[in-house]
């Protein structure tokens, strides 16, 4: 390492360090899903490999001139923003990837545009420590239940699909979540970008290369559906079928994939071994000494990075009344409370949530409805009003979402199954004075009342019944709903009671 580096890495590691201090839960929480979530174990690899990939470039990268980039700030100052915007929305994977965005553009404003040019792929490569891929499972379930329709309709066995579930004559299949391939998608999508740029020097090549390592595996998770299928079909158990697929799947047929994208690559393959990784361009620029106050960098990254949490902290319990009172679900004109029976066990899933009701309606006619409502004082870390998990269908349970039904004003609409049963769930989410079914409303509502300031009391009715074509349950959930009321006027009325008031 030449002289003139030493000071200016012990700035960027000092700065990167505090930073990592400063938001040791997001740090912290990434370290976790890396360990102990299966879907992301790649993300253990990325930090010695971006040590290797720097490793690979230390001769020509020395030979660079490390000077600060004050305008670097401000891509700081973004990636701050952004956390706020993450906290505020209770998006864990926006402030994990505002964390790495900073850290990334610490490097620029500290070492400066030269070096982070040389460092660029690197650099870029942290991008992979941020866990996400989840929000895929859902379409990767619904393309490889597709998948297999297709396959199966070459071999001629009569199916037939109803969102991720297929019935063929041997029984029936669903899609489950750990059939999506998403876990190889994702690992594979982090290999090929290393390989893209270890192996390839045109950018057209490249994305090719990129396109064939994400569409290969998508089919290839399809193939293997659809063989669990149809070997069902050939050996009569599908207890046998399972079984293979998990063998199959876990440990060989995805690593042939893997092999099978490298060798339809390799003769395509035009970075040489040995060929520098910097332009002459790059490493010819002349050199021009550092100057002004060394630390002030470093100082005003951090001061910046303080901002959000500063304004977080400030507004933490404003807008946060308690609601520890004891609610009750409301007494429903032409509706009856009756015991809960169920032709299969349901219950929406609201993790954290300060109050969960749910009970059992019946009218005269004899129709029956089930409504649940979760009110939350506030929002936060664990205990979101909507997210991975929240909602009518719990990533673990019997039930999946097959498709969505047309929605209802100011909610939405799905059905669900399980076990031969399906059932039509109607869902609102009441905050800030808005009621909507869109989770992405619900966001934007959760972040505008974080950070200007408001009541942050947000509260979910379902409304759910059990559908079939000879019973279908819209209608009754309409009927209860007109004598139910608005959704606002429930919740507004509910909130005051949690309060006392």
């Amino acid at each position: 390492m030449p002289p003139s580096w030493r000071p200016h890495l012990i700035k960027l590691a000092a700065t990167i360090a505090v930073l990592i201090a400063l938001f040791s839960r997001d740090a912290a929480k990434m370290a976790q899903i890396w360990w102990t979530s299966s879907t992301f174990t790649h993300c253990l690899f990325i930090l010695p490999i971006v040590g290797w990939l720097i490793w690979q470039r230390k001769d020509e990268i020395w030979l660079l001139t490390p000077r600060p980039f004050t305008p670097g700030l401000v891509l700081v100052a973004l990636g701050a923003l952004g956390w706020l915007v993450g906290d505020a929305a209770g998006v864990g994977f926006v402030r994990q990837a505002s964390l790495v965005f900073m850290i990334q553009s610490s490097v620029l404003t500290i070492l400066g545009v030269q070096v982070t040019r040389g460092m660029l792929f690197p650099l870029f490569y942290l991008v992979f420590l941020v866990p996400f891929g989840e929000e895929l499972v859902p379409p990767l379930q619904t393309i490889t239940a597709k998948l297999c329709m297709v396959f199966l309709g070459w071999v001629g066995i009569p199916a037939h699909i109803e969102g991720i579930f297929i019935t063929t004559p041997s029984g029936n299949f669903k899609v489950a979540e750990a059939c999506s391939g998403v876990k190889f998608l994702v690992a594979m999508l982090a290999y090929a970008s290393l390989a893209a740029n270890v192996c390839f020097k045109s950018w057209s090549r490249r994305a090719l290369f990129m396109a064939v390592a994400i569409i290969v595996p998508i089919l290839a998770n399809g193939f293997r559906a659809y063989s669990t299928i149809h070997i069902s079909e050939y050996t009569g158990s599908t207890a046998f079928a399972s079984s293979m697929d998990h063998v199959i799947y876990g440990w060989f047929f995805f690593g042939f994939v893997m092999l099978v994208v490298m060798g339809l690559s390799w003769k395509f393959f035009d970075r040489k071994i040995g060929e520098p990784w910097l332009s002459d361009a790059l490493k010819a620029e002349t050199p021009r000494p550092a100057r002004g106050r060394q630390w002030l960098a470093p100082i005003v990254v951090v001061a910046i990075a303080l901002l959000p949490l500063g304004w977080q902290s400030a507004l933490a319990s404003y807008g946060r009344t308690a609601v520890s009172h004891i609610i009750s679900l409301p007494e429903v004109p032409g509706w009856t409370r009756v015991a809960i029976n169920q032709s299969f066990p349901w219950r929406p899933n609201f993790c954290g949530a300060d109050h969960y009701l749910f009970g059992q309606y019946r009218n005269a006619a004899g129709q029956e409805i089930e409504l649940a409502v979760a009110l939350y004082g506030w929002q936060g870390e664990g205990r979101e009003l909507v997210g991975y998990g929240q909602g009518a269908v719990e990533p673990e349970s019997p039930w999946s979402w097959t498709n969505d039904t047309p929605p209802p004003t100011g909610g939405k609409a799905e059905r669900i199954f399980a076990s031969g049963v399906a059932r039509e769930v109607v869902s609102y989410y009441v905050l800030g004075g808005v009621t909507t079914g869109d989770a992405h409303k619900v966001k934007i509502e959760t972040l505008k009342v974080r950070i200007l300031g408001g009541d942050q009391a947000a509260v979910a009715v379902l409304i759910a019944g059990e559908d079939s074509k000879a019973a279908p349950a819209r209608p009754v959930i309409e009927a209860f709903l007109h004598d139910f009321g608005t959704p606002a006027t429930f919740t507004a009325k509910l909130i005051r009671e949690a309060r006392g008031r």
